[in-house]
């Protein structure tokens, strides 16, 4: 075989389609955002990860800002989506439905892109108001709006006690998110050492059945 003839096992970054570049910008975006946050990142950079033109990538994104929402929505907002499919089918009780929602949402919360825009989202929010706002009508009232309508059906069915149902959704979540973020920094957390990421999630899972367990008259 002559060295003409030869095909890489991949194309090079600046020959892959258009319409893969998107997809290619954010995995860049990751990676660079995650190493410098938000504030101290440029398009430049994500650019330069990605193997592309600084000119190209203003032709997807106008701004850092723009970049991280769709991110998010790539990813936390495709969550959502596919949870409420899945929960859609799900012809369960409420309790069954709630444990399902726990399961999927932990085993997200663990993934190393939902670290890495979890920690941002913890240091960088401060600086950025409109994502702040962002976050909040695209993810958090999508997903308090999800597990409350199930904790409403559980309050309705007996099989909870009279709780708030949107009350009871923030704190559940609240509580998801910052153990969730809490398991990727374990080494700077002693007392969660001990315990594997299941474990973590089944006392989560444990105490928010307890808590919302009907009151025993007897």
């Amino acid at each position: 075989m002559t060295a003409s003839s030869h095909h890489p096992a991949t194309e090079p970054k600046w020959r892959r389609l258009p319409e893969e570049r998107p997809h290619q910008i954010m995995d860049a975006a990751i990676e660079v955002f995650g190493e410098r946050g938000l504030s101290s990142a440029r398009l430049e950079d994500v650019a330069k990860r990605a193997g592309i033109s600084k000119g190209t990538i203003y032709l997807y994104f106008p701004n850092k800002v723009a970049l991280f929402q769709e991110m998010v929505r790539q990813t936390v907002g495709a969550q959502i989506d596919r949870v409420e499919q899945e929960l859609a089918r799900h012809t369960g009780t409420a309790i069954e439905q709630i444990d399902a929602y726990i399961r999927a949402w932990w085993q997200f919360n663990l993934s190393p892109h939902t670290q890495t825009i979890s920690r941002l989202l913890i240091s960088e929010l401060p600086r950025f108001p409109e994502l702040a706002q962002f976050y909040a009508d695209e993810v958090v009232v999508r997903k308090v709006r999800l597990l409350s309508a199930l904790i409403a059906r559980g309050v309705e069915s007996g099989a909870f006690r009279p709780v708030d149902p949107e009350s009871t959704a923030r704190l559940l979540g609240a509580m998801m998110y910052s153990y969730g973020t809490w398991c990727g920094m374990r080494n700077l957390i002693p007392a969660l050492q001990r315990f594997s990421d299941d474990e973590i999630r089944e006392q989560i899972r444990d105490f928010f059945f307890h808590a919302v367990a009907p009151v025993s008259t007897t």
